[in-house]
């Protein structure tokens, strides 16, 4: 039971434990109805107050049977008859709450059930009152009745109302909110596209041409004009990724799988082409395709980017990939000794470098933590860390799913 039923069962209790003591003493000492009878007569129309507010059909032959007892044993001439002031009250209570708390057609339904059942104690009087008698009794109650229920059902359609406004706007704001964010995607996307893509592509057309504009250009230098020129093709390739991903754009089939561990093979070799001695350890078959994707993709951009900051801050420094499963967690250090060649500027100093806050997202996003800290024999170390046995075990659970609805698919079929 929630809060709020929890307080109207409250409320309604107490009023109905209140109107159980005043209701029997005045049926007896107004209306001349057993103090027994009365007390049971009005037990039963209270007691069905607060049951109508889960169980109202039996809530309701519960009132009525209470309401036909004090019609039934009210003697002749002993005031207003067959609805006397306070079965009137306990009536249009239990209408009222019933309107309140349940659909309106159930509402209505109680109500059509309460003045029927007045209307048949009327013409089957055992009593044989005359006719007239119950006219003004059964007047007031439809007249108090019907207001009542019309005001419970419209403060309850207002309520509606309310809610769904409230619902409907909410929908809104989450709509604009989701556009605002489409757009700032596009944005940065035009932003990519016509600022880092283009620049990017004029370092390729420069190395690609290097051979032909520069004259008497000596092998090494070509080499290394050919190498720049692949890794500017490989960052291309990934820039137009990270573009479909912005724009979601469905171009699957158009581009490459995105990195992961398998590939870090691919970037030690590039490193090495940039001066770096790198040193690469992937443990057992971590370098396989059992990984979850995110933990993948984390992995290799905070390799990657390690390595950039080796070839920035710390060139020539001997360095070690270490990818390795320990209790549970996939482990991957990237450890750098000292340069040994003086780090030539290649950037703004002036700027706020991000390479570190990156691969803590990045590590964030896939469930896992970066440590970077500065070694005490001198050099840098990075280590991520990323939890791998609730990976796995979803990765599993929706192996197992496919398989299960693939089977009931051929069982279907056959």
């Amino acid at each position: 039971m929630d809060g709020t039923r929890r307080l109207w069962v409250l409320i309604v209790g107490a009023s109905a434990g209140f109107l159980l003591v005043v209701t029997s003493l005045l049926m007896t000492s107004i209306y001349d109805v057993p103090l027994l009878v009365s007390y049971a007569a009005a037990t039963a129309q209270c007691v069905a107050l607060p049951m109508a507010l889960w169980r109202p059909w039996p809530a309701l032959v519960l009132q009525l049977g209470g309401f036909m007892t004090f019609a039934w044993v009210q003697p002749v001439g002993a005031g207003l008859w067959p609805l006397p002031g306070p079965v009137m009250i306990l009536l249009v209570a239990h209408v009222g709450l019933v309107g309140a708390t349940r659909p309106w057609r159930e509402a209505v339904l109680t109500w059509w059930g309460t003045a029927l059942a007045a209307i048949v104690l009327v013409l089957a009087d055992p009593r044989q009152r005359p006719l007239d008698d119950g006219d003004v009794s059964l007047v007031l109650y439809a007249m108090i009745s019907v207001l009542t229920l019309f005001a419970v059902i419209a403060w309850n359609q207002r309520g509606t109302a309310r809610r769904q406004l409230a619902a409907a706007q909410r929908d809104v704001e989450l709509e604009q909110a989701q556009r605002a964010l489409v757009e700032e995607r596009n944005r940065i996307a035009r932003e990519l596209h016509d600022v880092v893509a283009h620049s990017m592509s004029v370092i390729h057309m420069q190395a690609t041409s290097a051979e032909y504009r520069i004259k008497n250009l000596d092998p090494e230098s070509r080499d290394e004009f050919v190498r720049i020129a692949a890794g500017t093709r490989r960052a291309l390739r990934e820039m137009r990724q990270l573009l479909a991903l912005l724009r979601e754009e469905d171009s699957e089939n158009e581009l490459q799988p995105m990195p992961d561990l398998e590939h870090l093979a691919e970037l030690a070799d590039s490193a090495r082409r940039g001066g770096i001695p790198v040193e690469l350890d992937v443990a057992g078959d971590l370098g396989g395709t059992d990984l979850p994707d995110t933990v993948g993709l984390a992995a290799y951009r905070i390799v990657q980017e390690s390595l950039s900051n080796v070839v920035r801050h710390a060139p020539g420094a001997p360095t070690r990939v270490i990818v390795s499963e320990q209790a549970g967690e996939l482990v991957v250090e990237v450890v750098n000794d000292l340069p040994t060649q003086t780090p030539r500027p290649i950037e703004d100093g002036g700027g706020v470098s991000h390479g570190l806050l990156g691969m803590r997202e990045r590590a964030r996003l896939a469930g896992g933590a970066v440590r970077t800290e500065a070694r005490p024999e001198g050099g840098y170390r990075v280590t991520a860390r990323f939890p791998l046995l609730e990976e796995r075990a979803v990765e599993e659970r929706s192996v197992e799913k496919r398989a299960a609805e693939k089977q009931m698919t051929e069982e279907q079929a056959g």
